[in-house]
This record gives C-alpha cells, sequence and structure tokens, in this order.
C-alpha cells in the first residue's frame, strides 16, 4: 500500500499500486491534479507505455504527449 497526499486522492488513505488499474488510476490522477514534485516521482518509462490507456481530457493528454516526446527526443 502506498500513503497518498490528499489533493491526489480524497476517498481513500492507500492505493495497491501493484494493482495495474490502482496504478493507471494513481497515474491519471497525478497528470490531472499533481504538484510538481508528484510528476517528479513518476517513472517516465512507465509513463510513456500507459498515456494512451489513462483516459485523460484531450487537452491535458496532448500536453503530455508532447512533453514525454520532447523527454524523449532529448534521450
Amino acid at each position: 500500500m502506498h500513503p497518498l497526499p490528499p489533493h491526489l486522492v480524497w476517498s481513500t488513505d492507500h492505493l495497491d499500486l501493484s494493482d495495474p488499474f490502482q496504478r493507471r488510476w494513481y497515474l491519471r490522477q497525478v497528470l490531472h491534479h499533481g504538484k510538481v514534485q508528484d510528476v517528479r516521482a513518476l517513472d517516465f518509462q512507465e509513463l510513456m507505455k500507459e498515456l494512451d490507456n489513462l483516459n485523460l481530457p484531450e487537452n491535458i493528454y496532448r500536453l503530455w504527449k508532447r512533453a514525454l516526446g520532447a523527454r524523449n527526443a532529448d534521450g
């Protein structure tokens, strides 16, 4: 179980990030509501693999798609 800040998760105190559904939900929450420190803690390789499966609002999806593409191009 992973303790979470209330700005990301307000309905529970913990998530099981080994569960793929909860892990994707957590990634979506961070991309949608996270602070800089939350984003920095993400695994960007995992995020690139999962981005298309996160059901983000279109504008947020496009922003992260461009950002991850630029990050990947930089090495």
